[in-house]
């Protein structure tokens, strides 16, 4: 049993001072007390918040940060990006796969964020072959989820089509090929082999309309097959929204609420391009909206019309997506000055009339949308729930002597990133003094495996 001791925690119902927080043996909160005194042997800490959640990851591009940054064509958008993401995704072997989630999930733990939904659909070899055994990929992921001591939402996910209208798939999407049968199995394997492990649970990945057969769906999502989260790419790109339109005569967002029942289980990623009617759609049905700000702001989707979003109590989440850069601050604060360039108006993601701090809402927000799109019931220091903190350094921040939310601003908007100290996920500290338990020898293998998979003609 732990015990910590915190001068300042954001708990469920705000700030508050002097907080007991005991882990037991289990690895969750056994008791949290605000208005307390230290007992002797706890350790005692200045700041401590939840941490935050990556609701939508692609591990495997992280092996191509800043990679793509050269323009390749006269007018260089996502699917010129995509042929690079394509190189690489053709060359990963499953114990490479490993090693790059391993130091991508150290890399979040560092950051502030003890969970993550991997969005995954790298399922073969790198002929289209299946694996003797099908779950290998997606078995690596929760590998190395262990390995680095992260939560992870396994997201084994369907990838039928190249396009509308059932188009073939190329060969280099090959690898992704799935069946629903398939990715029944490879879910069953993963909770089977890890169903006693805290830190990993499931749910269903699709990749996106063009991709998939909307009966296929259906039974997936709403014949009890499958009673767990279900993720979807969706409208992200204009391009999208014009093949579809061309296909089906309805927006994306409209043409899958008119198939599927879309509930409190589903996470729309991105959902950049909606019309009015499908902004309301989101909003109503208490799915959540995954945004991820800094892969949309480098691949160049567009703004998601957050504002009148929030104005119809719609949630969201944020996700680290291509893994390009990872710090959950750059994510909300990019989404907030996104809304204050186009608005040309301050604090414009809170609701209108409300007032307050941005940083408060935002962050709150983002852990709510986030607990909920990876099936989490409990989130946050609450008793029950798994023991995830992350602690403060407050010798990182400009001004002194900041307390609630004008330190949780500070700590947003101030510095270029999360002032973290210490991580905590599961009872078991991840990281301490800005440094995780096995950083040197996970970066050691991520550079190893990185100048392999690049040496290759």
């Amino acid at each position: 049993m732990t015990e910590l001791f915190v001068d300042q925690a954001f708990l469920s119902g705000g700030w508050h001072k002097n907080v007991s927080l005991v882990v037991g043996k289990d690895g969750t909160f056994s008791s949290v007390r605000p208005n307390t005194q230290p007992s002797a042997g706890a350790e005692r800490v200045s700041v401590a918040l939840p941490p935050q959640i990556s609701l939508h990851s692609h591990a495997f591009q992280r092996g191509m940060a800043g990679m793509a940054e050269r323009r390749q064509t006269p007018s260089d958008t996502f699917w010129t990006w995509r042929n690079l993401m394509y190189r690489l995704a053709g060359r990963i072997t499953p114990e490479q796969m490993e090693v790059i989630a391993a130091f991508l999930y150290m890399e979040m733990l560092r950051a502030g964020y003890t969970q993550v939904a991997e969005f995954h659909y790298l399922h073969h070899d790198k002929k289209g072959n299946v694996y003797e055994n099908p779950a290998e990929m997606a078995l690596r992921i929760a590998s190395a989820a262990k390995t680095s001591g992260i939560g992870v939402t396994v997201l084994p996910t369907l990838y039928m089509y190249s396009g509308f209208g059932g188009r073939p798939l190329l060969d280099e999407q090959k690898r992704f090929a799935t069946t629903p049968e398939q990715i029944v199995d490879i879910l069953q394997a993963v909770q089977t082999q890890t169903k006693k492990n805290i830190l990993i649970s499931t749910g269903l990945g699709l990749h996106s309309l063009r991709a998939v057969d909307m009966a296929d769906v259906k039974q997936l999502t709403q014949n009890g097959a499958v009673e767990m989260p279900v993720h979807i790419h969706i409208a992200e790109q204009i391009g999208e929204v014009e093949q579809c339109l061309a296909a089906t005569g309805r927006r994306p967002v409209n043409y899958l609420f008119d198939h599927v029942e879309v509930n409190a289980r589903w996470c729309l990623v991105h959902a950049t391009h909606l019309a009015p009617s499908e902004v309301t759609q989101l909003a109503q049905s208490q799915a959540v909206a995954g945004l991820c700000p800094i892969t949309e702001a480098n691949l160049g989707d567009g703004f998601f019309p957050l504002v009148s979003y929030v104005a119809q109590k719609g949630r969201f989440g944020i996700g680290s997506d291509s893994n390009v850069l990872i710090s959950p601050a750059e994510e909300l604060r990019l989404l907030e000055y996104g809304l204050r360039l186009s608005e040309q108006s301050r604090c414009v993601a809170l609701p209108q009339n409300e007032l307050g701090s941005t940083g408060r809402w935002l962050y709150q927000q983002a852990l709510a949308g986030g607990a909920q799109s990876c099936g989490l019931a409990q989130w946050g220091l609450v008793e029950g729930a798994r023991a995830d903190l992350c602690v403060l350094d407050l010798e990182h921040l400009p001004l002194p002597d900041l307390e609630g939310d004008a330190l949780l601003d500070a700590a947003l908007f101030s510095v270029s990133a999360l002032p973290v100290k210490h991580v905590m996920c599961a009872g078991a500290w991840r990281v301490r003094d800005g440094r995780h338990l096995q950083q040197d020898s996970l970066t050691q293998q991520f550079r190893k495996v990185i100048r392999t998979i690049f040496s290759e003609n």
